[in-house]
């Protein structure tokens, strides 16, 4: 597509985008203030929290996104593997698994290295907050710390269009950089004579860009266009994928819409609710502290200059009532049990009263156990929704980009030679089920004699929990170990 088809499609998309607008301000608003910027103006460090009253919901936010990161992601803790595939024999098996855990090892390093945990909390709490994030996975110059560089873009900059197999294939991004970040993001683009002198004049002007990334058969073409709004548009730079660099994920969908829908807009009612009563609730309570007067009109009392303070003296007329309190219609009280009921709903909502800190100590295994289904079954469906939109997308990537810098083996994850395990404490807490049921065959095996441990090959069933359980690669036996060591002992 030439610039100006792809100017045309990013403005349709960006049309259809505009009606999502107004609810994800609203969203922002009331539950992450420093967050939104739709259609509207606004500077650095500016005030965003003055028509914010309770905040109750932006603590819950908070603590979701929290609770996602330490769930699904955990940061400097290792959350996937690379494990050999069921196409392959118990022999290659056993050669191929140490490379693998070496190669899982290398990605860990260069995730743990890079600044992925910091901007992935940024797309939680956007994700939480809208329903839909969007984040940049760049592979950072030779000589860089980390050969991965990760971007929380935010949802004002995000176009995003649905492929026909539902996945967000399509994104758009329009920023604004300075010719400084320019040439440091795409050092190879020619720039024009007419930015150049732009530039020396205030080298803080930005100059409008828009990515396009859209799906072209099994590849993503790249195309980044100066966005003049004249006739000077033109291509900076070019490029293909096999991965989109755009990880574009939603935390439920419904039917025909492009975007995502989050439980702040669920709860958005009751959020909005308890805001207003909090502020009604003060302006009571004000007038509760500094009350309401009257005066009779006697040519003496000035009211615009009394000042209710210790030991003021008011003057008033000989015989008139002077400055007297005007009683209240009534109480506020019921407030406060409205009030606790709304920041109640808020929180379960968000799930702060099921997700939360574990604040007791003395939890015994069972109440753990009973922990982890529930939040398996709570986050069970939007856990398979990241899984598939978010995770494999993430790691497909990584692998690709330390493959081609020779970093780790000539491997392809594809479900087949060599499979992707997630060892998050989310995904290990919905293996649990299936580990406790195979722990009590074991122990009822064991309790029917010798026949009945005749049937359990504890070899295989040890090597089956150490997967579920995510044990490292290099603790396990392998089987020709096994079968060699009773020779060996005889």
């Amino acid at each position: 597509m030439d610039v100006s088809s792809l100017l045309q499609r990013f403005a349709s998309a960006k049309a259809k985008r505009g009606i999502w607008e107004s609810h994800w301000q609203e969203c922002y608003d009331y539950a992450l203030p420093h967050g939104g910027g739709f259609g509207r103006g606004g500077n650095p460090g500016e005030r965003k929290t003055d028509r914010l009253f309770d905040g109750t919901a932006a603590d819950a936010v908070e603590q979701l996104a929290a609770s996602l990161l330490a769930q699904l992601t955990p940061p400097w803790s290792r959350w996937f593997g690379l494990m050999p595939g069921p196409d392959l024999s118990e022999a290659e098996r056993d050669t191929v698994a140490p490379l693998l855990e070496k190669a899982a090892a290398t990605l860990q390093s260069h995730f743990d290295r890079s600044n992925f945990a910091v901007e992935m909390h940024q797309c939680y709490l956007d994700l939480v907050t809208a329903g839909t994030a969007c984040l940049l996975f760049e592979e950072a110059p030779p000589g860089d710390y980390s050969s991965f560089r990760f971007t929380a873009v935010p949802l004002a900059e995000a176009v995003l269009e649905e492929g026909a197999d539902g996945r967000l294939d399509g994104t758009f991004r329009r920023s604004e950089l300075t010719l400084a970040q320019l040439r440091l993001r795409f050092p190879d683009a020619l720039i024009g004579p007419s930015m150049e002198r732009e530039a020396a004049q205030d080298p803080q002007a930005r100059f409008g860009v828009v990515e396009a990334v859209l799906k072209d058969g099994p590849v993503y073409r790249y195309t980044v266009i100066l966005d003049s709004g004249n006739a000077e548009d033109e291509v900076l730079a070019e490029g293909r994928f096999a991965h989109s660099p755009f990880i574009n994920f939603r935390w439920l969908k419904a039917p025909g819409e492009t975007y995502g829908r989050s439980p702040v807009m669920k709860t958005l009612p009751d959020i909005k609710t308890a805001n207003k009563v909090v502020e009604l609730v003060l302006k009571n309570a004000s007038i509760a502290v500094t009350g309401i007067w009257q005066a009779d009109d006697d040519g003496v009392l000035n009211p615009g200059t009394i000042r209710l303070v210790p030991g003021t003296i008011i003057p008033k007329a000989v015989g008139s009532a002077g400055l007297t309190p005007l009683a209240t219609p009534g109480r506020f009280d019921v407030s406060q049990l409205v009030l606790d009921d709304l920041r109640r709903r808020i929180r379960h909502a968000l799930l702060v009263d099921r997700l939360g800190q574990v604040t007791d100590g003395r939890m015994t295994a069972t109440e753990v156990m009973e922990r982890s289904a529930e939040m398996s079954r709570l986050l069970g469906a939007t856990y398979g929704r990241l899984q598939s939109e978010l995770l494999t997308p993430l790691m497909m990537r990584a692998v690709a980009i330390l493959r081609r810098r020779g970093e780790i083996p000539d491997i392809v994850v594809d479900g087949r030679t060599v499979e992707l395990q997630y060892r998050s404490p989310l995904a290990q807490a919905q293996a649990q089920r299936d580990v406790q049921a195979t722990l009590r065959w074991l122990e009822v095996a064991g309790g029917l004699g010798k026949e009945g441990e005749a049937v359990v090959d504890h070899a295989a069933a040890a090597r089956w929990l150490a997967r579920s359980f995510g044990v490292p690669g290099e603790l396990i036996r392998t089987a020709v170990a096994d079968t060699a060591a009773p020779e060996a002992a005889g």
